[in-house]
């Protein structure tokens, strides 16, 4: 067993189990020493600034936020979903929670990716927020995250694959190419992606994300299933945020397919 401190997304313990990892049990934990900000770049330019702690050293900063006390095989998939050792690197911090000082694992945003003009988007700040309010943070510390300034939202059109002929992409096939990827029906190739969102396949790769990006919206409280999205029963926000990620796939990738849920 090992404690994780999560400060952004990952305070949420709904957030966190949508990413596939269940805690053991989490209390609210305080950083003394360090500053919150958002300037980690996402693999995706839609989903604004990340969070981000750097060590100021002064009384004066805290980042408030949840300790985790997971399973020893969680830290893997926490590594690639974070990105660890391109966009963050982890470590090690001493976190005051209610019980006394614990020693617990937390990730910081590398050089490399650090971009102090992005903003967190909308969805991301009230997942903060969400998670925030349920572990008991100090109401003047989620006052300042309720104030702080977003990114603002894109508009995307309706997607209209690419003229030609694709095949049919069941789920076994999918699974077959780590570099195809699925989303609302369509399979991307991701193999010629630029070199940055390398770490982005593992994550993504061999299987529809169709659920994965829904359930990691704020207003999902992660039953949400594909049945529900065909037939109408996830909101008008939910259903923007999943066709941004669309876009951005088409974007990105390169169009392969019709994905066929079997």
């Amino acid at each position: 067993m090992f404690h994780y401190f999560g400060y952004g997304s990952n305070l949420h313990v709904p957030a966190l189990r949508a990413k596939g990892v269940e805690p053991l049990a989490s209390t609210r934990g305080r950083l003394r020493g360090w500053r919150l900000s958002f300037d980690v770049r996402h693999w995706f330019p839609h989903e604004g600034g990340m969070g981000n702690i750097t060590h100021t050293g002064s009384g004066d900063d805290e980042v408030q936020g949840v300790v985790h006390a997971c399973e020893d095989d969680a830290l893997a998939t926490l590594d690639r979903l974070e990105a660890y050792g391109v966009g963050y690197d982890r470590i090690e911090v001493e976190v005051l929670t209610d019980a006394g000082p614990v020693r617990a694992q937390t990730y910081v945003g590398l050089p490399a990716f650090l971009d102090a003009s992005r903003l967190p988007t909308r969805r991301y700040l009230a997942i903060l927020v969400k998670g925030a309010m349920a572990a008991g943070l100090d109401e003047a510390y989620i006052h300042r995250l309720r104030r702080h300034d977003i990114a603002a939202e894109p508009e995307s059109p309706p997607f209209v694959p690419p003229d030609g002929s694709f095949p049919n992409v069941t789920r076994a096939s999918l699974a077959l190419h780590p570099e195809w990827t699925a989303l609302l029906g369509n399979v991307f190739d991701m193999s010629h992606a630029r070199a940055d969102l390398a770490s982005a396949k593992p994550v993504l790769g061999g299987r529809d994300t169709t659920l994965f990006h829904l359930h990691r919206h704020d207003t999902s409280d992660g039953t949400e299933s594909l049945e529900d999205l065909r037939q109408g029963r996830v909101n008008d926000a939910a259903r923007r945020y999943l066709a941004a990620w669309l876009h951005a796939y088409a974007t990105e990738f390169r169009y392969a397919g019709q994905y066929v849920d079997q």
